[in-house]
C-alpha cells in the first residue's frame, strides 16, 4: 500500500514537470515516504530524513518533504518539524491532495507547510493521478482505513476509518488497467474482506471479485489483506470458480493461542481460523497460503509460542513473514509487561528455522510439475534468466530475457531450492 502510495506521489510530482532521478545530490526535490508499523520501520526512516541535510547544505534550492503514517501520529509532524528544520514539507496520510500546492508555494516563497488533519473519515479522492512504477503489476487500492483496533497496531489511528471505493470508481479503473495490458493486479485494503460494508453492502468483497471475473482477458488477480474474522465461503468460492482470481490467500494469524488472540483483539479463535484453512483447502486443494506470524507479544509465555508453532505446523504455510512484536506508542500492547528481548530472539528463531524447512519441503513437491508463470523481471543472478510468480505464488526461475517480460509461460520444473523453484519452459 505504500509502494502504491509512492506511485500517486510520483504521478503528483511528474504534473509539476518532474522527472525520477537516481541520485540525491543531483535531485530537485527529495521525498520519504515513511511508515511506522514497526519502531526500526520509524528510525530508519528519520535516519534517512536527516542524512538528507547534506544535500540541503550542498544545494539550498532543494525541496525535501516527509508524508506517510509516521507524520500522522500524535504530535509527530510538529515534533518533526522541529528536530528537522530542514525539511520544507511535512504532510499526514490525509494530505497528499495539497502536494502540488505545498511544492508550488516552495518554489515561489520558500515557505514552509505542515499538515495533518485529523485521521476519522477523511474523503476518497479519485483523481490522483499515478506514476506507475510496479512492472508487470499495477496495484489498485479498494479501500482505505482500519476498524478493527488490534492492540498492537497503529494503523486505525494514523489511517481513519475503513471507507471503501464504490464499485463502479473500482471497476473503471480495473477495466482501464486491463486495457492499458497489465497482466497482474493487486486488489488494496487494510481489510479487503470487510469491503464495502460501510456503503451497506452485504458481502461485498465477494460480489466485487464476482464483477472483476466476469471481465474478459488474459490476467490475475491478487489481494491483499485478508482479515480471518471476515473471510467466508463466499469469497473462497468465487475465488475458486474463476480462472483470473489467484488461488493464493494471505491470511495473517499472528498468533496459535488463543490467549494471545484475545489480548490482541483480533476476534477469532485459534479453531476458527483452523477451519477457514480447511475450508478453503476443501475448495482449493492447491492453494497457497500465506500469513503473518509474531511472537514476543505482551504476556506471551512458552505455551503459547508452542501453539504457535504447532499451528504453523498443522497449516504448513508456503510462505510467512514472521517478526519480533515491537511496541507502537498510542497504542494498548505498548502499555502491556513486555517479553525480555532474549526470549522473543529465541522464539523467533525457532520459528523461522520451523517455517523454513515447510517451505523446503513444499518446494520439493513441485518438481515435475508445469506451473503457469508470469515472468516480471530479469532474475538477479544467472545470464539469460528470467523470473516470475506461480498463481500460488511461489517465484520461479527459467530461461529468458527482456523482451519475456509481462507474458504467461508453462514452466516445469526441474529443481527446488528452499522457496525458490527453477524449471523449463514447455514449448
Amino acid at each position: 500500500m505504500n509502494l502504491h502510495e509512492s506511485e500517486k506521489a510520483a504521478g503528483i510530482l511528474r504534473s509539476l514537470g518532474y522527472e525520477e532521478c537516481d541520485r540525491e545530490e543531483v535531485a530537485d526535490i527529495i521525498l520519504f515516504n515513511t511508515c511506522c508499523i514497526r519502531d526500526n520501520a520509524e528510525r530508519r526512516a528519520k535516519g534517512n530524513i536527516g542524512a538528507a541535510k547534506v544535500f540541503k547544505r550542498n544545494n539550498p534550492d532543494l525541496i525535501i518533504a516527509v508524508m506517510g503514517c509516521m507524520t500522522q501520529q500524535d504530535s509527530a509532524g510538529e515534533a518533526m518539524a522541529k528536530k528537522f528544520p530542514f525539511v520544507d514539507i511535512i504532510l499526514g496520510t490525509n494530505n497528499l491532495d495539497k502536494l502540488a500546492e505545498c511544492v508550488e508555494k516552495v518554489r515561489n516563497s520558500r515557505k514552509r507547510s505542515v499538515l495533518i488533519d485529523p485521521c476519522a473519515t477523511p474523503e476518497i479522492r479519485e483523481d490522483t493521478p499515478v506514476f506507475r512504477t510496479s512492472g508487470t503489476n499495477a496495484w489498485l487500492n479498494i479501500m482505505y482505513g482500519c476498524n478493527n483496533f488490534c492492540t498492537y497496531c497503529i494503523v486505525p489511528y494514523v489511517r481513519g476509518r475503513e471507507r471503501s471505493r464504490t464499485p463502479e470508481n473500482v471497476m473503471k479503473e480495473f477495466n482501464r488497467l486491463i486495457d492499458e495490458g497489465y497482466k497482474e493486479i493487486t486488489l488494496l485494503g487494510q481489510n479487503v474482506n470487510s469491503y464495502g460494508k460501510d456503503l451497506g453492502m452485504t458481502n461485498g468483497f465477494a460480489l466485487l471479485l464476482e464483477k472483476i471475473a466476469a471481465v474478459r482477458g488474459d490476467f490475475r488477480v491478487r489481494f491483499m489483506t485478508s482479515h480471518p474474522k471476515d473471510f467466508n465461503a463466499d469469497i473462497a468460492d468465487v475465488i475458486a470458480s474463476s480462472k483470473n482470481i489467484c488461488n493464493n490467500i494471505h491470511l495473517p494469524v499472528q498468533s496459535g493461542s488463543d490467549k494471545i488472540l484475545k489480548l490482541m483483539n483480533r476476534h477469532y479463535t485459534r479453531d476458527y481460523y483452523m477451519s477457514l484453512i480447511q475450508m478453503i483447502r476443501s475448495k482449493m486443494p492447491d492453494c497457497g497460503i500465506t500469513s503473518d506470524i509474531m511472537v514476543g507479544f505482551p504476556y506471551e509465555e512458552d505455551e503459547d509460542f508452542a501453539d504457535t508453532l504447532d499451528l504453523v505446523n498443522k497449516v504448513r504455510y508456503s510462505g510467512a513473514f514472521t517478526f519480533v512484536y515491537s511496541p507502537r506508542k498510542g497504542t494498548p500492547a505498548a502499555d502491556m509487561p513486555q517479553v525480555p528481548p532474549e526470549v522473543s530472539k529465541r522464539r523467533i528463531i525457532e520459528l523461522v528455522n520451523t517455517q523454513n524447512k515447510i517451505v523446503k519441503e513444499i518446494s520439493k513437491t513441485f518438481e515435475g510439475k508445469v506451473l503457469r508463470v508470469l515472468c516480471e523481471d530479469l532474475a538477479p543472478k544467472g545470464e539469460g534468466k528470467v523470473c516470475g510468480r506461480s498463481e500460488c505464488g511461489r517465484m520461479v526461475t527459467f530461461d529468458g530475457d527482456k523482451h519475456s517480460i509481462g507474458n504467461f509461460y508453462d514452466v516445469k520444473i526441474v529443481k527446488s531450492q528452499s522457496a525458490s523453484l527453477f524449471g523449463e519452459v514447455v514449448e
